[in-house]
């Protein structure tokens, strides 16, 4: 049993080093504006995703309407953070300045030691009032990896970096290592009897979260504000937002356990 706001509940310890191991982790950023997609991962503007290919990465000036965008060189090379240390700098809100201009890419390995826990209620309780996402994980996949809140995008615009995910939604940074901000495709999934889009993970509150679209690629209906709602067979639960959203859910509606992160 542990105390939840005032409230001996019981929950599940759950400890991972959010390390994807069904899919790929990357790849993120090309390195030649010649390089096509596969050598790079996605980005997301107005709810539409974007492949990050060389081409893309060269023209971001045209992208964001400002001519600062700048991330290649004469010879076409595109500056990349090729280091921990390059990470630790510029994957951060305040990006220090020698990193504006570049395409921003930690790998795992860079934290792989990283423990952390995910202390999630057993039997979820439903709130009417919603609760805030904050900036810890909100939620875990079955691979083990973390679900994060939206990706800061505006820090990271503002020193004209980009911080690309990979083709599954993930990307890492040195607060949790690999984490997904978007849903897309190859993790592990336990699909339903009937025609409900499969489940995918758990929210930090313990009520699931289940893909956007259902087997037969209709959307979620009546959602509310968090991105979820009730139904006979599941009770309450979440639904993914689309890819290009940066909303995996929007807010809880049940009592939220916590994470904790060890380095």
């Amino acid at each position: 049993m542990i105390e939840l706001n005032g409230v001996q509940t019981l929950c599940y310890v759950i400890k991972t080093h959010s390390q994807a191991t069904e899919h790929q982790m990357g790849p993120w950023c090309p390195a030649h504006i010649e390089d096509g997609m596969e050598k790079a991962g996605i980005w997301f503007k107005d709810d539409k995703v974007y492949d990050v290919s060389g081409h893309f990465i060269a023209h971001l000036d045209e992208f964001y309407s400002d001519n600062k965008w700048k991330l290649y060189r004469e010879d076409g090379t595109i500056r990349v953070t090729e280091t921990k240390e390059g990470c630790l700098a510029a994957a951060k809100p305040n990006v220090d300045k020698e990193y504006n201009n570049y395409c921003v890419q930690c790998l795992p390995d860079y934290f792989k030691n990283q423990v952390t826990t995910f202390v999630i209620p057993a039997t979820p309780t439903y709130l009417n009032t919603t609760q805030s996402l904050g900036r810890g994980g909100i939620g875990v996949a079955f691979n083990g990896v973390k679900y994060d809140p939206p990706a800061p995008t505006d820090a990271i615009l503002a020193a004209h970096t980009i911080a690309p995910l990979d083709d599954h939604g993930g990307h890492v940074n040195p607060h949790g290592g690999y984490h997904y901000h978007a849903v897309t495709s190859g993790t592990k999934e336990i699909t339903q009897t009937d025609a409900h889009s499969a489940i995918i993970g758990y929210a930090i509150d313990g009520f699931g979260i289940y893909a956007f679209l259902d087997k037969n690629n209709h959307k979620p209906v009546d959602l509310d504000e968090c991105g979820g709602h009730f139904d006979d067979e599941r009770g309450y639960h979440y639904h993914a937002g689309e890819p290009g959203g940066n909303k995996i859910i929007k807010c809880l509606h049940g009592l939220p356990g916590y994470t904790e992160l060890k380095e």
